[in-house]
């Protein structure tokens, strides 16, 4: 499931990416744009969704939040003690703050100069195959590195399971926090991200698309999607934890090593930005995937090592 792990980055470009989506009978249904209305219905009756710790250290006490990057609108907005815990901190971190002009145009501008690795065509039939399925029109995804490509079919799996970019926690937490007049920072940068979406050789590019396709075309990319969208919504902190027991997503050197660059060498440096924001005074309301909370290199367990009490607060309903 290499595809699945990769999905949290770039999802405001990939909303902009696919404007072709078509809801025809065999298409997956068409995202509907919310009326004020609608919205209005959802912060009236947002539940909590997702994972929060309460950590502690010098008298100041921050949070974690773990998000969801793609979403349904009844999970868009925080519920009671997600939200308490929101005006409880002066400060919102996020992966990237894809509200920040300067971050949208260094992404824009990384995008654009990306190197990428020439497919044989049965791998490019494949693509253009999965995309026809998905009924995204190819043109719209031709310009970028095929692992992108990848990335961007698989957010479109979701669609299947009314999950869609167009809902991710991490752009309505940016919202947010912007009309808060928090103290917003981007704990990683445009340029690193999309360092880490590619491989490092055609080799293991080919490898990975490959891998890749084979998951979209089985559905087993989707069932993923759904489970772990199930264990977010219902804040399964126990499901998350063995989650590398069953996402059959370490099968292989090559899936090992996507996940190591993905979560585990994100992490550290992750929790590094966190310490010195909560070490300078603030008080810190840090919002990443889901992913970087659990494990040995969980946020967490990351930040108990750095001396911080650290509580989870369970928002199961």
């Amino acid at each position: 499931m290499l595809n699945t792990v990769r999905i949290g980055l770039f999802v405001l470009l990939v909303a902009v990416a696919i404007p072709g989506y078509t809801a025809e009978a065999a298409c997956p249904p068409a995202t509907e744009k919310p009326t004020p209305e609608m919205v209005q219905a959802a912060v009236h009756n947002a539940r909590d969704h997702g994972f929060l710790w309460r950590i502690t250290k010098d008298g100041r006490t921050s949070f974690l939040y773990g998000t969801i990057h793609v979403a349904t609108l009844d999970w868009m907005f925080p519920g009671p003690r997600v939200t308490q815990a929101i005006r409880a901190t002066d400060t919102m971190a996020l992966e990237l703050d894809m509200l920040d002009a300067d971050i949208q145009a260094r992404m824009n501008k990384g995008m654009a100069a990306l190197h990428s690795t020439a497919l044989p065509e049965p791998l490019m039939k494949r693509i253009r195959q999965q995309a026809e399925s998905e009924c995204v029109p190819y043109a719209s995804l031709a310009n970028a590195p095929p692992e992108l490509q990848i990335a961007m079919l698989v957010i479109m799996v979701g669609r299947w399971e009314g999950l869609d970019v167009s809902y991710a926690i991490d752009i309505v937490l940016a919202e947010i926090g912007h009309r808060a007049k928090k103290n917003m920072v981007s704990l990683e940068t445009p340029e690193f991200q999309l360092q880490m979406m590619l491989m490092k050789t055609p080799g293991e590019t080919m490898a990975y698309v490959k891998d890749s396709l084979d998951e979209l075309e089985t559905g087993r990319s989707r069932s993923l999607l759904k489970r772990l969208s199930k264990s977010w919504t219902n804040a399964d902190y126990d499901e998350m934890e063995n989650f590398k027991e069953w996402c059959e997503c370490l099968n292989t050197v090559t899936e090992r090593e996507v996940m190591r660059r993905m979560i585990d060498e994100r992490s550290s440096p992750l929790a590094d930005k966190i310490d010195a924001l909560h070490g300078s005074g603030k008080r810190v309301f840090a919002a990443v995937g889901s992913l970087h909370m659990f494990g040995p290199m969980g946020l967490p367990t990351l930040m108990a090592n750095r001396g911080y009490q650290v509580e989870r607060i369970d928002l199961k309903q």
